[in-house]
């Protein structure tokens, strides 16, 4: 209900809402959470093995109970928590794990199975008749797994991802969180702060307190003016950090418009649903304060049993009290706070039970020391509890139960590295082990500092010994006035009795679970993890696994640090793999990379082909030219006769840079980079660690530590990513530093005999042959346009690789076309390039597909003996250097059939087509008009020794069996003449 002058909102505008069909009210400001309890609704969920009836339990995003699902078709959205839904004008949202209703759910039949459903029921059960399981028991567990489903339609919504830089990532805005962001903002650090919440201010903003003589709400707001004032803090709020990894970066996950009607994230609008952040912070303060836990006792899990905390903040911050006569159970002063709050705003409040004799008391409310909650009665809501004390066993009429069992620091982040936590007795309670995240300081509650001024403290603290490691000065400012009462706190985990005492809610995990995977002998707290599945829902144990932890150790004889701590793994929230893979669905799940020279190919009507994600022209076709062979066949003549054009800008370009970038080379590549001289270009081979061929292609020295590295389009990629764990992993010490520029260059191969005439015709300064001779490399100038230009050849002819910055290759590629069809020659595309490269035995990844070494490929002599490189000692195996390994050999038709495909096999002509007496395979074929017949390569056993032998190929899908002649590799100019001009 509604609570007259109380809430931050107190003339808020009216909000419609929808749940489970029923039209409802609620403000401005609220969340589902909220505006339910202040409709008297309690029930909203059931849980997920008994469907036991459940209710709002907190307040945060660790609410396990309040599961609920937004929205309908495609537009679904489950396992929301009605704790952090805010309301919106038109929301629809409605129960979950429940048929057919939440009041009449079919399913709580479960509960009264509970003996059979224990800890563990799933091992031990379902075991026999065998052909049971797959008939009977997996579909009907299946349709009684989960919790919210999907709706089944395509996702409509549109999400985001997006990078950030600062000097300090601020994770919390609370006090701590909120004085770390102001203390460097001060410093003009580059300053992050953010808030899961919709708004700043952490637990400031539901506590009756002041700060420096203005009330708590007041000091936020000042502090959060004073901070949007800087340009060097940036605020965002509905932003919850997920994870901490290497190297100072941190995953967080903001709710873009969660807040919003659904047609604001709908795709094509102009806002995304999530939007998930990749942040890289050098320094990182984490303020995100600490969650209360619940008390185990019997049925404790009934709708209308909340935290303490909770019940403060809704009646606070949005003006709700979740009953008309409420309770509070506790073992801590904190909760007293609460049933102060509720006594002064006229709220009905039968009684305090606390644990402790010495609670204390008060002139507000009737408190009933050394006392528990031993159990509760009602329905579908909280009736009574029973109350036992020295005096015996009493009920006490009530509709809300706020029980507190004291506060967990939220050291989930500081263990994402592996950190465990450590135990600190005083607090009960687990604390961040200092250095657990390098640059990442704790502030606040989740350090245990559970008083405002402690708070403030220790987040001005952090951030002064953040912009110390920045080199930054701190402002000196006094430290704000604020509360500093001590945290008083005795241990009560559970109330010993008779029935179910629950631990965890949302997984149906009780304290009786514990005690049997102990006894059963899953004493590891990760062991008892597993058996009971405490911890294992989607609050990941938030509220549940220190109490859990605790009663471990009681029935193992243990004590907590002893008994330990589970792991803690990201993400802290549930994240929607549509936020994790923003961009990656429809064209990002495959994007369509176009080259500079794409319209030109359009316009002139060539043939598309798919190379990885780029699109490149597979052949131009001519009027009159009625297949894809006679295009090809002409474009061969052009390169052979006169001068072709092709656009090479697919392969990739690395730029390599520092005083140990050829350390770097002489490592990677089998053949020695270190005698390179500036200004020429070195064909390298690449293995990865186990001997194999990773790739092939050029390396160019422009300066004196300047290196261009070229690869093959295929591994672009692959070579980046394993260039960077040899500087990162095997040298870190090493002065290098690279980078992918394959999209900064339109490069374009000008091949033929007239190469040298059209290039001239184009370069402010004329080549030839001596001054730029073969494989040579450097600067040119392009009707002054700065380029660059390699004498390197993959056709065999004398050929040039002319790069100028992509924003030229449009205008570069017809200009090309248009002088070499003056010359006679013009564009040639994959397939004509395809049969060049093959006519002179050069390799691709169809011959380097991950299984051929150096040896196979005749480039063992490109491995040298003076220096060590990845692979070298595997690739000299004795199974990797057998001569009866398959080895590239060359192929010709010589049988009545002149026809040859890649992927055949190759066989004996005397030995019957069967799998045992497979020779070898076939990996790239071709027509030559040069040589007019067809042409290939091929992987032969033994194939260096078979030259001028014959060979049968056969190719069962395309019904081609002949025989062929084995070959060199190299079919055309084999001195390469042509090449060297």
């Amino acid at each position: 209900m509604r609570i007259a002058g109380k809430g931050l909102s107190t003339q808020a505008k009216s909000v419609s809402f929808t749940f489970n069909g029923r039209h409802l009210m609620g403000q401005e400001g609220d969340t589902l959470a909220s505006a339910l309890l202040a409709n008297d609704i309690h029930l909203v969920g059931r849980s997920f093995k008994y469907h036991r009836p459940r209710g709002i339990l907190t307040a945060g995003s660790e609410e396990p109970n309040a599961l609920i699902t937004v929205g309908h078709g495609a537009c679904q959205d489950p396992n929301q928590r009605a704790t952090t839904q805010e309301l919106f004008d038109g929301l629809e949202a409605r129960s979950q794990n429940c048929w057919p209703s939440v009041e009449h759910d079919v399913l709580a039949l479960n509960n009264l199975a509970a003996p059979f459903f224990s800890a563990g029921f799933y091992y031990k059960t379902f075991m026999w008749p065998a052909a049971f399981w797959e008939k009977l028991y997996e579909p009907m567990i299946r349709r009684a797994a989960g919790l919210g489903a999907l709706s089944g339609e395509a996702d409509t919504d549109s999400y985001e991802k997006a990078y950030a830089f600062c000097d300090l990532l601020v994770i919390g805005a609370g006090p701590a969180g909120l004085m770390a962001a102001l203390t460097a903002g001060r410093a003009g650090a580059d300053v992050l702060l953010l808030e899961e919440d919709s708004r700043m201010g952490g637990r400031l903003l539901v506590e009756q307190e002041g700060i420096d003589g203005l009330a708590a709400v007041d000091w936020v707001e000042t502090v959060l003016a004073e901070l949007r004032s800087m340009d060097n803090v940036r605020l965002m709020t509905r932003t919850s950090v997920t994870g901490a990894y290497d190297q100072g970066t941190y995953g967080a996950l903001e709710r873009v418009s969660h807040h919003l009607p659904r047609s604001h994230s709908l795709k094509g609008s102009h806002r995304p649903r999530e939007c998930f952040w990749r942040i890289a912070a050098k320094q990182a303060v984490l303020a995100a304060g600490a969650i209360e836990r619940p008390v185990a006792f019997r049925n404790n899990d009934r709708p209308g049993v909340m935290m303490a905390g909770a019940v403060r903040a809704y009646l606070n911050r949005w003006g709700v009290s979740p009953g008309e006569r409420l309770t509070v159970f506790a073992n801590n002063d904190d909760a007293h706070r609460t049933a102060r709050d509720l006594a002064q705003s006229g709220v009905h409040l039968a009684a305090v039970i606390d644990s402790r004799h010495d609670a204390p008391d008060s002139d507000l409310f009737p408190v009933i020391k050394g006392a528990q909650v031993c159990n509760s009665s009602g329905g579908r809501q909280l009736e009574s509890i029973t109350v036992r004390s020295v005096r015996g066993e009493e009920k006490i009429q009530t509709d809300c139960l706020a029980m507190s069992g004291g506060w967990n620091p939220s050291v989930h982040l500081t263990c994402h590295l592996n950190a465990r936590p450590t135990w600190q007795r005083d607090l009960l309670a687990f604390v961040p082990k200092p250095g657990a995240v390098p640059g990442l300081r704790t502030a606040g509650a989740c350090n245990g500092a559970f008083s405002t001024h402690g708070a403030l403290s220790e987040g001005e603290a952090a951030a002064a010994a953040a912009l110390e490691d920045l080199g930054l000065v701190r402002v000196a400012a006094a430290l704000p006035q604020a509360d500093d009462a001590p945290y008083r706190i005795a241990p009560l985990w559970a109330v010993p009795g008779k029935g179910r005492a629950w631990l965890d809610f949302q997984n149906d995990v009780t304290v009786k679970d514990v005690a049997q995977a102990a006894d059963e002998n899953f004493r590891s707290v990760e062991h008892m993890k597993r058996y009971t599945t405490q911890g294992m829902a989607t609050d990941q144990g938030k509220n549940s696994n220190v109490a859990a932890l605790a009663v471990l150790a009681d029935v193992t004889g243990r004590s907590i640090p002893e008994t330990g701590s589970t792991t803690f793994r990201p993400p802290f929230v549930p994240v929607a793999i549509g936020a994790m893979g923003a961009g990656a669905a429809d064209q990002g799940f495959k994007p369509q990379r176009f080259l500079t020279s794409h319209a030109v190919a359009e316009e002139r009507g060539a043939s598309q082909l798919e190379v990885g994600l780029w699109y490149r022209a597979a052949y131009f076709p001519k009027p009159g030219e009625t297949s894809w062979r006679q295009s090809c066949d002409r474009e061969v003549m052009y390169v052979r006769n006169a001068v072709g054009i092709c656009d090479v800008s697919t392969l990739g370009k690395i730029d390599i840079q520092g005083a140990d970038a050829v350390r770097l080379l002489d490592f990677v590549y089998t053949n020695t980079f270190s005698t390179l001289k500036q200004g020429r270009v070195r064909y390298g081979l690449m293995l990865r660690e186990d001997g194999f061929v990773m790739d092939d292609g050029t390396t160019a020295r422009l300066g004196e530590n300047h290196y261009v590295m070229t690869t093959t389009t295929a591994a672009a990629g692959e070579v980046m990513a394993h260039l960077e764990f040899v500087a990162q992993v095997l040298h870190p010490e090493w002065d290098v530093r690279f980078a992918s520029v394959t999209e900064h260059w339109a490069q374009f191969a000008i091949a033929g005999p007239k190469a040298r005439a059209l290039l001239n015709g184009l370069l402010d300064q004329p080549i030839n042959g001596d001054s730029w001779p073969f494989m040579a490399c450097g600067e040119v100038s392009v009707m002054g346009i700065k380029g660059r230009l390699f004498r390197i050849s993959f056709s065999g002819e004398e050929a040039y690789e002319l790069a100028l910055p992509a924003s030229y290759g449009d205008s570069l590629f017809r200009i090309l076309l248009e002088r070499a069809e003056a010359l006679g020659g013009g564009a040639y595309g994959m397939e004509a390039l395809n049969v060049l490269r093959i006519e002179k035995g050069f390799i691709t990844h169809a011959e380097i597909n991950g299984t051929v070494t150096a040896f196979d490929l005749g480039m063992q002599g490109m491995m040298s003996k003076k220096k060590d490189f990845i692979g070298k000692a595997m690739a000299a195996r004795p199974g990797l250097i057998d001569a009866d390994r398959m080895q590239m050999v060359g192929l010709k038709p010589v049988g009545a059939v002149k026809e040859l495909s890649a992927g055949a096999h190759l066989f004996n002509p005397e030995d019957p087509v069967e799998r045992i007496q497979d020779q070898g395979y076939v990996t790239s074929v071709g027509f030559s008009p040069l040589l007019g017949h067809m042409i290939g390569l091929a992987f032969l056993k033994g194939g260096a020794g078979r030259i001028g032998d014959e060979i049968r190929l056969v190719d069962h899908m395309r019904g081609i069996d002949t025989l062929c002649q084995v070959m060199e590799p190299v079919f055309y100019d084999v001195e390469g003449g042509k090449a060297r001009g």
